[in-house]
């Protein structure tokens, strides 16, 4: 399951051509930001779950 702060992969590429998104908000919507050009999405964890393809990384637990 994927959490604050990791990175995932979106089952289409965003415009500026990099599909790695990382997840700054979770909630009822789920607010994910481009690596590339920084551009903020908010979507619903409905349609986040039916879009996201996979995680590529997780956030690192700083102990």
């Amino acid at each position: 399951m994927y959490e604050l702060g990791d990175v995932v992969e979106m089952k289409k590429p965003h415009a500026c051509q990099t599909n790695r998104w990382e997840i700054v908000r979770m909630g009822m919507d789920i607010k994910i930001k481009c690596i590339n050009c920084q551009h903020i999405v908010m979507m619903p964890r409905r349609e986040f779950d039916k879009k996201m393809k996979k995680i590529l990384e997780k956030k690192s637990e700083e102990k």
